[in-house]
């Protein structure tokens, strides 16, 4: 995996619309021995399992262990470069505006702000009152200037900032000064549906003043931080970061010492959480959850969790999938159900793939999209007959070139394992597929980012803001191309795009956001596969803290009983 388990997955940073995560939170298992398991849903509800205990109940101090499966190329979680891992260390350091419950239902987080208020709609403006003790690591006040900063950085206006998403900021019209220094009023250009969700991690205006800090400030340290927790110690030959108790904060005092992220490969985290090296890891697959179940002083805990994992589809000009159509018939040719019923039996009672790209099962506004690409192996072979790709032997050709498709995803077994389903079935219709596997470290950076794949297997991490989306992953800027991995897109779909996320009335949003995704469908953008379980296995002896759900942490209360 290239970013944080769920178990230790961070829900500060998690308000960002979806972060590319090369993880797969569900192994492939077998029979296991021990006691049969309680399988659960899949879907989204509105539970989790933290372990949930009042501060009295936990002990002063405490190291938390958690893993990392590579070392965030950047701390800065708005750039290009950041994996999901990123968003799980600075979700301890950074503020936001608001704070999520299992429900997904949403509220300030007064240790920032005291409020925020939709305060006008024509223009729409949003009105963001900073609470006055809330300081920077060094001591100075964060202040207005703070989100015109950051504002103008995401906006995309100045293509020097690599930025991962423009969702919303590139809406905002201007950002001003309030009452005081305390208040800012951020006017929007255009409606932007999802407000609430900006500013969730916020930045110091010294990490956006340009271009150069943009990339720099934050690319190898945390200088500046402003929560509870921060990073004081970045080990790289150790690959270790280090957080202790921020002495600026204002709020509740934390009840851990310190936060350890240690890299591990992912074949290491459940042996490391047995011998007392870890104290949170994401399991799955019968097999691991049934170890971890039988472990002493591990408790499995289980909350399905906002994440998916997909094949997304090359189609940038002169790739060999270029073509739509072809696209198409090669998710036609991918069995989904059976790699949801290999990766996910014994763990979700009625395994099943996911079928949208913007909507969780079980979230409002999900339904079945996904009907152009249902599997569908003589139609597959038959589209590709007509494409031109006739076959030579067992691989098709056309034009003197073999249909030949490489597959890149990071070195665990339960991706092989599911390209492995993947290349049985395209093997039936005269398509090859090469499986490539990568550490972690430079997985997005040196590999899918630069384009140098025709699939890539990973995850995205979404969040209770599911519109936001659309632009960042969805819609295709050549110039700016944000998260759309594969390179695709078009006029008609970015319109579109405008549209749903400009939609201030919640039901019609819903309805355009669906028309979007069976274009998405159709486009063979990519193919979503299954929806996270969710199974944490943990310390018992940990509060507050494991299989969040849509929930939030609250880190000042993560720690130990007594």
């Amino acid at each position: 995996m290239t970013t944080a388990t769920y178990g230790s997955r961070l829900r500060r940073a998690g308000f960002r619309v979806a972060a590319p995560v090369a993880a797969l939170t569900l192994l492939l298992g077998g029979c296991g021995s021990g006691p049969e398991l309680e399988t659960g849903s899949s879907s989204i509800t509105a539970m989790n399992d933290i372990n949930p205990k009042e501060r009295d109940e936990l002990r002063d101090g405490g190291n938390l262990r958690l893993p990392l499966t590579g070392f965030p190329p950047t701390f800065n979680a708005n750039h290009i470069d950041a994996d999901g891992e990123v968003s799980d260390v600075v979700g301890w350091t950074l503020p936001g505006t608001i704070n999520a419950d299992a429900a997904g239902n949403i509220t300030i987080d007064h240790n920032y702000f005291t409020d925020v208020q939709l305060t006008n709609t024509e223009p729409q403006q949003v009105t963001y009152t900073i609470n006055p003790k809330a300081v920077w690591s060094d001591g100075s006040p964060i202040t207005w200037e703070d989100l015109k900063s950051q504002a103008h950085a995401l906006s995309g206006r100045d293509l020097g900032y690599q930025v991962s998403a423009t969702q919303g900021y590139d809406r905002v019209e201007k950002v001003e000064r309030g009452v005081d220094d305390r208040q800012a009023v951020v006017t929007y250009a255009k409606h932007y549906a999802e407000w609430q969700g900006l500013f969730n991690p916020l930045y110091p205006k010294q990490s956006t003043a340009t271009t150069q800090a943009f990339d720099d400030m934050y690319r190898n340290e945390m200088p500046l931080s402003a929560g509870p927790f921060m990073v004081t110690g970045i080990d790289r030959a150790q690959q270790r970061i280090t957080l202790n108790r921020n002495p600026k904060w204002w709020g509740d005092t934390p009840k851990l010492d310190t936060v350890t992220y240690s890299v591990l490969d992912y074949s290491a985290r459940l042996n490391a959480l047995q011998n007392n090296e870890l104290d949170a890891a994401t399991v799955s697959g019968i097999d691991e959850v049934k170890t971890a179940s039988n472990s002493p002083g591990i408790k499995v805990r289980r909350a399905p969790a906002p994440r998916f994992s997909h094949f997304t589809f090359n189609g940038a000009p002169g790739s060999i999938l270029a073509d739509p159509k072809l696209r198409v018939a090669i998710s036609k040719g991918i069995d989904r159900q059976a790699i949801a019923t290999a990766t996910q039996n014994g763990i979700v009672t009625d395994p099943k793939p996911l079928n949208n790209h913007i909507y969780l099962d079980g979230q409002k506004g999900y339904q079945d999209n996904a009907q152009s690409v249902a599997y569908d192996p003589a139609e597959a072979a038959r589209m590709l007959d007509e494409l031109g790709w006739k076959l030579n032997g067992d691989v098709r050709e056309k034009d003197g070139r073999k249909l030949e498709i490489r597959d890149v995803m990071y070195q665990q077994d339960s991706w092989v394992q599911m390209a492995q389903i993947a290349q049985q079935n395209l093997a039936q219709i005269g398509v090859k597929l090469h499986i490539e596997t990568y550490p972690g470290n430079g997985l997005f950076t040196d590999v899918i980012d630069p384009g140098n794949f025709d699939i890539a297997q990973f995850t995205w991490s979404k969040s209770i803001f599911p519109l936001g989306a659309l632009p960042q992953i969805y819609a295709y800027n050549p110039e700016n191309p944000l998260s759309n991995k594969g390179r695709i897109g078009s006029p008609e779909l970015n319109a579109l795009i405008e549209d749903i996320i400009s939609e201030l009335d919640p039901e019609k949003a819903i309805e355009m956001a669906n028309e979007a995704d069976r274009i998405i469908f159709e486009s063979g953008f990519s193919l979503p596969i299954v929806q996270s379980a969710g199974t944490v296995a943990v310390r018992e002896t940990l509060a507050n803290y494991g299989a969040s759900g849509l929930a939030s942490y609250d880190y000042t209360k993560v720690g130990f009983v007594k």
